[in-house]
């Protein structure tokens, strides 16, 4: 007969002994069961005699250090001896001003100084969020490398449009069509913030052309209620698990969110006397939305049965510990393990926004009022749902020829 582990009997030695209880609190704060704290804490154990063979001191313990510890560890043990598995102790131990927090890397080289310049102006100037920043950048990153050498301010001051012409020639015709369209868009944005800043003389951003594709030429594909039905019923909402999954695509498929506003849903989002949501969308912006009563019933079972205890404020959270917020990947994740499961195939999350805005349309809704639904910014945006409106298109369709005449 097994024992249940007990955090209390893993055994210190070395500079840490002091902090094991505290640390044992920590992981039991942050949700982690006994099996899964013993085994943060035998590794925690392990690093403290590694540091006192070493006569290295927690005041000391750097990066460097730690994949040093983690080299010697994979010596004699197969698990356990990742970066991400010392992220609990390290987190406590930095959180505590025990260990040194590690300094944000500074630009090992011109091209990364240019480029984190160029993040900057993107964030301070233009407004942009910091994941839209570090996407941008990491678009021109190819072409700084090509285009420049040891000094990229000097090899960009000589920058001309047969440079960027020659760039995009050789580069485009091999990318898919979205991945060709983020080039160019992130580049016309690079040379503008070279001409911005004075690096570039002439202003070469139009020497940048569109990529050739068809607005609006894709066709929104929502599911039918059917496959809605298999996705909610794939979820087990006997467990604490399948509760969150069913809450997280209701609220999908009912309001129109994207992965990213309900990431950022918080607990004090829902108003549940107004019986409203505050939805944080792209660039800021910020929108009340009627919580429907089925979405209402959702979440509170989820509330009461399948969210775990935890600090976090957001509405959804890890299931496994530490509950911390739940990022928009993981929700998006959520929506494909569950149609794998109702034998769906590959559906991602976004579908469940274009169905959404399918279901109020072909419901009667105007395209104005699937806008307002989307929180799109422009309505040329939402003008895609037009083919998909199938009440209203069907009145325009003209009776199929019968006859033998010739029309």
């Amino acid at each position: 007969m097994h024992s249940t582990p007990d955090p209390t009997h893993v055994r210190f030695s070395g500079p840490l002994a002091r902090f094991a209880a505290g640390l044992a609190e920590e992981l039991a704060r942050l949700g982690y069961t006994a099996t899964s704290a013993v085994a943060v804490l035998q590794l925690a154990a392990h690093l403290s005699r590694w540091l006192d063979s070493q006569d290295i001191g927690l005041g000391d313990v750097s990066g460097r250090v730690i994949e040093r510890f983690l080299a010697a560890r994979r010596v004699s043990y197969t698990s356990h001896y990742s970066l991400q598995a010392l992220d609990p102790v390290l987190g406590y131990l930095r959180g505590e001003g025990l260990v040194p927090v590690e300094p944000v890397p500074m630009p090992s080289s011109p091209v990364e100084t240019l480029l984190a310049r160029y993040r900057l102006y993107l964030v301070d100037d233009r407004g942009l969020s910091g994941p839209v920043a570090d996407a941008y950048s990491h678009w021109v990153t190819p072409f700084v490398q090509d285009v420049t050498g040891a000094e990229p301010a000097a090899g960009l001051a000589g920058l001309t449009a047969v440079d960027v012409t020659e760039f995009l020639t050789t580069h485009l015709p091999s990318m898919t069509r979205k991945t060709a369209q983020m080039t160019a868009c992130a580049l016309r944005s690079f040379l503008r913030f070279l001409h911005d800043q004075r690096i570039l003389q002439v202003a070469l951003a139009d020497a940048v052309p569109a990529v050739a594709h068809r607005r609006l030429s894709g066709l929104p594909q929502p599911l039918d209620q059917a496959q809605v039905i298999a996705l909610l019923d794939a979820c087990d909402r006997s467990t604490a698990v399948g509760q969150r999954d069913f809450a997280v695509i209701t609220v999908l498929h009912r309001l129109g969110l994207r992965c990213g506003e309900l990431s950022r849903l918080r607990l004090d989002d829902v108003d549940w006397q107004a019986g409203v949501l505050t939805i944080h969308g792209k660039g800021d912006r910020t929108d009340r939305m009627p919580l429907p009563v089925d979405v209402g019933r959702a979440i509170v079972e989820y509330l009461r049965g399948g969210r775990p205890e935890t600090t976090a404020r957001t509405l959804f959270v890890k299931a496994v510990a530490p509950h911390t917020p739940l990022a928009y990947s993981g929700l998006s994740c959520i929506v494909a393990r569950a149609a794998q499961r109702a034998g769906l195939g590959t559906i991602h999350a976004h579908r469940l926004r274009h169905t959404a805005a399918s279901r109020v349309l072909n419901a009667g809704a105007s395209l104005e009022e699937v806008s307002h639904l989307l929180r799109h910014a422009s309505p040329t945006t939402t003008a895609i749902y037009a083919k998909t409106d199938q009440t209203r298109l069907a009145a325009l369709a003209r009776p199929w020829p019968v006859g033998g005449g010739v029309s």
